[in-house]
């Protein structure tokens, strides 16, 4: 029987449950363990799908086809763990599971009630967590904070599930605030007492406090909390923030977290290696040679969120590139003839990311023309692929009116139109192309060259495709199809004869990108970037020669003003957001 972690948070959202969660996986698959992970979200949707990026950010796909919360992107990018559908819950699936067993009389005429039913249908998903494959532990994140009345039936849960299998098998993790008050100029513990008081109410003792905090925790202000909170001192853990979250792993070993959990759990505490996880990712992350500039052309750049996936792919792929990917992000609704000079012409490589609705659909087909006409590396991402297609149609084929059926139903020219077996769906949720599917590529393409073999699987979230009647009219016109389907009929990857970089895909490769091991199409789009970005001139490393120490040099100096910089346009696009969050409706 495997052992159970939970972690749970309070005082306020957004203090990082699933980076702690998947850094913790991170730990014990270092130690020699085997584990699961999963996510337990209270809100009622079913799944993500439908919900508006600004209000929950992206939707992150696994390879069975499951619209999930993006935390399990940070699952898969930090450890091995096997996520699917299994590895997400809702209050959704949970009530809609039970109220289906009722209407089928599986409750004998019981009256169907919170306790025990929906209770012990949680606890059902819980174990089948680790059914897929034999594992260690499980890792189950309880989404939301503490207090808010939609998790109560998730921490009843998880509070019945160590009377079931035994204390010695489940482990409370509780990740709290600390925060820096700065007119007293120190830091505050009543909020973390409040938040696991709120806990012990309904029962549940924490056995590990995972404390965020600005500054550092002095061993009087650790002895405190455990003292208040009734742990012990050495599971008081400073959660502070990291340069790059990849270093948090190496934090909390530091701390000897792993130890502790062995300890906790009866389980051997083994050596725990990683040091190539330091070296091959953490120091090149942190201190890189190169420095490159991209830009990201879509709709919801003010939330960081939204392409939380991409974002998290460019720093992968620039740590296999020794490069810092400075990400400048472009609105498409506000790209016009006039102004796409102006925001691009700094810029290393474009990419437009996947996206729904007409919204600044525009505005990404200028950013296409400008990437083409101008030789910058592109590449496009599902919606980013469809956009190449109407460009290329309009302006190269000369098909003044080709669009896609998205947005123009009686389009003249439909070059993308809607796939044949999505034409009678009527509901939103869950019936899109999802998942993992197989895509041969063409040798001698970009594509070829990027995975180095002739068949891939990629996963997919869309309802629309590339229309095959216009096929040949694109192949004379110098578009190449360098990857289709397994069965041929659908046209996954396109490339441009005539452009040093032109890729675009049907599918959304940041789903499979690890910070040591980039995908590959994500890790030549930024050799492409840097290639170009030496070919205008600019900050020009050369290696190996006199000229070396005074490029490192200057190389550092811009390097910590992109930091400032960026810092300065965080907060900027913080206030954005918020003003934003509100008006986006649900489906755009």
């Amino acid at each position: 029987m495997p052992k159970h972690i939970f972690i749970t948070g309070g005082v306020v959202s957004s203090l990082g449950k699933g980076i702690a969660a998947a850094s913790i996986g991170k730990l014990l698959e270092a130690k020699g363990f085997k584990i699961a992970m999963q996510k337990l979200d209270p809100y009622i949707n079913v799944d993500p799908g439908t919900m508006s990026p600004y209000q929950h950010g992206e939707v992150y796909v696994t390879e069975d086809g499951a619209e999930t919360d993006l935390d399990l992107g940070h699952y898969e990018r930090f450890t091995n763990s096997f996520i699917s559908k299994l590895s997400n819950s809702t209050t959704g699936q949970i009530y809609n599971s039970v109220i289906n067993r009722e209407r089928k009389g599986d409750y004998l005429g019981a009256t169907v009630q919170v306790i025990p039913h929906i209770t012990d249908a949680i606890k059902e998903r819980i174990h089948n967590a680790s059914k897929q494959k034999r594992v260690d532990v499980v890792i189950s994140e309880v989404g939301g904070t503490v207090g808010d009345i939609e998790s109560l039936p998730f921490l009843e849960a998880i509070r019945q599930l160590r009377h079931d299998i035994g204390k010695k098998n489940v482990l409370y993790m509780h990740l709290t605030l600390v925060p820096f008050i700065k007119a007293a100029g120190e830091l505050k513990t009543k909020p973390t007492q409040h938040s696991v008081g709120t806990l012990r109410e309904i029962g549940i003792q924490p056995d590990i406090l995972l404390c965020r905090a600005e500054k550092k925790l002095s061993s009087e202000l650790k002895s405190k909390i455990a003292l208040f909170c009734n742990v012990e001192n050495e599971a008081v853990i400073e959660a502070r923030d990291v340069t790059s979250i990849y270093e948090v792993p190496l934090v909390f070993q530091k701390q000897k977290l792993d130890q502790v959990i062995c300890d906790y759990l009866h389980l051997e505490n083994k050596r725990c290696d990683l040091s190539k996880w330091k070296k091959e990712v953490l120091d090149v992350a942190v201190n890189p040679k190169y420095n490159v500039k991209v830009a990201i052309v879509g709709k919801y750049i003010e939330l960081q969120d939204a392409y939380k996936s991409i974002y998290e792919a460019f720093r992968h792929s620039g740590i296999a590139n020794n490069a810092r990917v400075t990400v400048k992000r472009v609105n498409a609704e506000n790209l016009t003839d006039k102004k796409i000079e102006q925001s691009l012409k700094d810029i290393d490589g474009i990419l437009i990311p996947g996206g729904f609705g007409d919204r600044g659909i525009e505005g990404k087909i200028k950013a296409v023309r400008y990437a083409r006409e101008n030789k910058i590396p592109y590449f496009g991402i599902c919606l980013g692929m469809q956009c190449a297609v109407i460009e290329f149609a309009r302006n190269v084929m000369g098909l003044k009116n080709a669009h896609s059926t998205e947005f123009v139903k009686k389009t003249v020219n439909p070059v993308i139109s809607l796939l044949s077996e999505q034409k009678k769906v009527k509901d939103y949720g869950g019936t899109m192309r999802l998942g993992a599917s197989v895509c041969k590529v063409k040798k001698g393409t970009l594509a070829h060259k990027a995975y180095k073999t002739d068949k891939i699987s990629e996963r997919h979230r869309h309802r629309y495709e590339f229309n095959n009647k216009f096929k040949k009219q694109f192949e004379k016109s110098g578009m190449v199809f360098s990857g289709v389907n397994g069965e041929g009929k659908l046209m996954e990857i396109v490339e441009l004869k005539d452009h040093p970089w032109f890729v675009a895909g049907q599918f959304h490769p940041e789903f499979k990108s690890k910070p040591d091991q980039a995908h590959p199409l994500f890790r030549e789009f930024i050799a492409a970037a840097l290639k170009y970005r030496k070919s205008m001139g600019k900050n020009l490393f050369k290696n190996g020669n006199g000229e070396a120490a005074l490029v490192e040099l200057e190389a550092k100096k811009k390097l910590k003003n992109n930091q400032s910089e960026q810092k300065k346009q965080n907060k900027k696009e913080l206030v954005k957001e918020k003003q934003s969050a509100s008006k986006e409706p649900v489906l755009s």
